[in-house]
């Protein structure tokens, strides 16, 4: 499905009640990235990451709340990213949306804290999956993905997904019971310095 439907959304979240009967735990991790400076970007380009990146949460998330606030609890993780607090060159549009995706986080933390929904947002560095593969210009070898994370990431390797879930699922769990409006870093020390 494409999570910049509203409809879509809406449907996901219908669907996951008439299976389940209740929604406890929404992961926001669509994503998008195209490699471009603000001057190769074009409209089109633009306006499809801001679709999945941020519209995505936002829909997902409204629908979700709906049902969660009924519950009278529920976790939201969103993904969010290290690029939506520093920036980074070359990748201005995914800067601007996870830099959004950042703020939805808070604001609806804010919002729905007394619903007894929590919502956080987990920040990866660089994670080994196909979007950092497909986000080069040529497909990396192994061996390029090694000296990239050599040369940018102080633990000299890239993260691998399970790490990444480990953290969401904590955030989605009672022992994180009294985080909400949380951006967690997860980047072997990235932004550490």
């Amino acid at each position: 499905g494409d999570v910049s439907d509203s409809y879509f959304c809406q449907h996901a979240v219908d669907s996951a009640l008439k299976e389940h009967g209740r929604l406890d735990v929404l992961v926001n991790c669509a994503g998008t990235i195209i490699r471009a400076d603000a001057l190769g970007t074009s409209d089109e380009a633009w306006h499809r990451v801001m679709a999945v990146n941020v519209n995505g949460v936002f829909f997902m998330s409204k629908a979700a709340v709906v049902p969660m606030k009924k519950q009278g609890k529920g976790a939201i993780i969103n993904f969010g990213s290290i690029w939506g607090g520093m920036g980074a060159s070359g990748v201005v549009a995914y800067c601007a949306s996870k830099g959004a995706v950042h703020q939805i986080t808070k604001a609806m933390a804010l919002d729905h804290v007394k619903d007894g929904i929590r919502i956080n947002a987990v920040c990866p560095g660089e994670v080994n999956t196909p979007m950092l593969a497909s986000e080069r210009p040529t497909p990396p070898t192994p061996e390029d993905l090694q000296k990239l994370a050599e040369e940018t990431v102080p633990m000299g390797r890239l993260a691998e997904p399970i790490e990444i879930a480990r953290v969401v699922l904590f955030l989605a769990s009672d022992a994180a019971s009294y985080m909400t409006g949380s951006l967690v870093t997860v980047d072997a020390g990235y932004t550490a310095g």
